[in-house]
């Protein structure tokens, strides 16, 4: 990617400094009904997506909703909210709130709650990844279109003001034109199709923050050391859906020269250290954890080998380059905070949120446009042609 073609976005990663203030000042005492929709035992309230809405002054939870007896009367007391209900759908019909969370980190409920948000009018903070295939996906997003509704999605690291930072300092050339990107997954027990799904939405997103849209995709998916077959499609745990291989490569083009490159595999040693993604320009490396307080580094070095060149690395803070961060991590709650109120945002000037329905669906297909890549033993073009989901397709021989 060339400077010039990243410099049209920098005021969109700015605008990440400023959602706190920009969600408490514009809403002017008003108090939107927010409902929290969980599933104890599958799914439970994903990463905070619940709790968040204790701490947001424009937002009082109106009720929550869980099938689970137990679990509902706990969120019921940990949310403070006044009414309870077993059935989601009754929830939304009877309060009929303007912001929900569908918290569950199940992927098998997302397409059904948020069609039932849709349906009473709600606006709907998401778990990730956003649900199991692109045919649900186009059905959800149609929903939200139909009825002028936002959907946020909980990719954190997309609100990170030290992530705004760094994208202002590769907009002022910091990097030179972008020539790669190197995502892997945490490659721990889920190395893999698990992997790829769980961990691999927030790869894809950031590729698409730093890259824009991939144009296509080239990939191979193995299981055991042998390419997969419709013998080692599966269900995946915990709702995933369809999954497949224990490691995976892929290929990736974006526009311009940048390439992008991805994988995973489930290893014996060193899980988990490799998470996050790698930016290569042509004047220096940029590496990154994820998550609203990530750890970003930069080295400038045209050579990409640090250790020859003796380089320093310096790290990219919330304050800047090279400066310590004064943000001291609070876990998943000031992430989800930067989120819901980024959402009040968008619901008050009819704009997307930063990481919208829209950020969700292409993290999915550039997820799903590995297996398509496999299935057709082929480089496969996005947006994919194909809304079915590969493996299906896989498992049936179609």
């Amino acid at each position: 990617m060339r400077r010039r073609d990243f410099i049209a976005g920098t005021a969109f990663g700015l605008a990440t400094l400023a959602a706190g203030r920009l969600g408490r000042a514009s809403a002017k005492g008003v108090k939107y009904k927010v409902a929290v929709i969980g599933r104890t035992g599958r799914g439970n309230y994903g990463h905070g997506l619940d709790v968040v809405w204790n701490d947001i002054e424009q937002a009082q939870v109106v009720a929550v909703a869980d099938s689970d007896p137990e679990g509902r009367a706990a969120a019921a007391k940990r949310l403070k909210a006044p009414k309870s209900y077993a059935d989601y759908r009754r929830m939304l019909e009877t309060e009929r709130p303007q912001i929900v969370s569908v918290a569950p980190r199940w992927l098998d409920c997302h397409h059904d709650m948020v069609l039932a948000c849709a349906e009473f009018g709600c606006h709907v903070f998401l778990e990730k990844p956003i649900c199991q295939s692109l045919e649900q996906a186009d059905a959800m997003i149609a929903a939200f279109e139909k009825q002028d509704l936002k959907l946020a999605i909980a990719h954190q690291t997309r609100y990170s003001p030290a992530l705004a930072q760094a994208q202002k300092a590769i907009a002022e050339g910091m990097l030179g034109d972008i020539l790669e990107l190197r995502g892997r997954g945490k490659e721990d027990r889920r190395g893999g199709g698990e992997d790829l799904m769980v961990l691999g939405t927030h790869v894809m997103d950031l590729m698409r923050f730093f890259a824009g849209d991939a144009r296509w995709c080239f990939a191979r998916v193995r299981d055991d050391r042998e390419p997969v077959t419709k013998k080692q499609v599966r269900e995946g745990a915990e709702g995933i859906g369809l999954l497949a291989g224990d490691e995976i490569h892929a290929v990736y083009r974006f526009d311009g020269i940048t390439m992008g490159y991805f994988s995973t595999h489930r290893t014996r040693h060193g899980a988990a250290k490799r998470f996050g993604l790698q930016v290569y320009g042509s004047r220096g490396i940029l590496t990154m954890t994820t998550g609203a307080v990530p750890e970003i580094w930069f080295v400038e070095d045209p050579s990409w080998q640090p250790g020859r060149s003796k380089a320093q690395w310096k790290r990219i803070s919330s304050a800047g380059i090279d400066k310590p961060e004064s943000l001291k991590y609070p876990g998943l709650d000031y992430g989800n905070r930067l989120i819901a109120l980024d959402l009040i945002r968008a619901i008050e000037t009819g704009t997307q949120p930063n990481g919208s329905m829209y950020d969700g669906r292409a993290a999915l297909e550039m997820i799903l446009a590995i297996y398509e890549s496999h299935r057709l033993n082929a480089s496969v073009e996005l947006p994919l042609k194909n809304r079915k989901h590969p493996l299906s397709m896989l498992s049936s021989g179609g």
